[in-house]
């Protein structure tokens, strides 16, 4: 038997003015709070202009919260995000391990837990990337199937970033893509993205693969992996 956090991680990525509805939704739930990224979506429900597909940004909430209220806080910020709604966002619920700074932990079968992550059907890709590099993640993984991705932006401070100005380091900006995936076509994306990008050649970022326990906002997408499979970025 292993002991992991009584911990979840609730990930929602809704159009951008719509992260204080979420959080408000959350707290209301049992959550303390949440913490808010901008970004931008690609996906293919993205709105476009004389043909050309339009950028349209993006909020991302990430809220840690107590395996307890998961149902609660789960359909309470769908609800209040109209997620069930095609094009509104989604929202997808991913196990904490271990955690710093909350010692709250719980006991569960390694069994029920992999269960437990199975039971969506789905996977996170989580790749970090020079900044300018995120369109070529996006491309790979649409070749690949998947539908799109959400962007965010940061910066990175790692043993290989090197770049100096005037012998003071510099701290590159990093863009993070968030990629939605059916777990039997994970292998293929995460593949598409490592040929783009050169992932395996020091400090050009990594990426990194999630367990999804339970997603809203991809109905389309669910039914399509019941006909045979599919894949969706946020």
């Amino acid at each position: 038997m292993s002991s992991i956090s009584c911990f979840k991680l609730l990930i929602t990525v809704v159009k951008k003015g719509r992260a204080k509805v979420v959080v408000k939704a959350s707290k209301q739930a049992g959550a303390e709070g949440g913490t808010i990224f901008l970004g931008k979506g690609t996906g293919i429900y993205e709105k476009k202009c004389f043909g050309i597909p339009v950028n349209q940004d993006k909020e991302i909430i990430l809220t840690l919260f107590p395996e307890k209220i998961s149902d609660m806080l789960f359909n309470t910020v769908m609800e209040a995000g109209k997620l069930q709604e095609t094009g509104q966002g989604i929202a997808m619920v991913v196990d904490v391990v271990n955690l710093a700074g909350i010692a709250h932990f719980c006991d569960l079968e390694s069994k029920k837990r992999h269960d437990m992550q199975q039971a969506s059907g789905f996977e996170l890709i989580v790749t970090v990337i020079n900044k300018g590099n995120s369109e070529k993640v996006v491309s790979a993984s649409k070749r690949a199937g998947a539908e799109g991705g959400t962007i965010l932006y940061g910066r990175g401070t790692g043993i290989h970033e090197k770049e100096t100005l005037f012998s003071i380091p510099i701290e590159p900006e990093k863009e993070v893509i968030l990629t939605l995936i059916a777990n039997d076509k994970t292998e293929a994306v995460l593949q598409a993205i490592r040929q783009e990008t050169g992932l395996d050649e020091p400090g050009m970022g990594i990426a990194f693969v999630l367990p999804v326990e339970r997603t809203t906002g991809i109905k389309h997408l669910e039914e399509a992996q019941k006909a045979g499979g599919g894949c969706f970025s946020a």
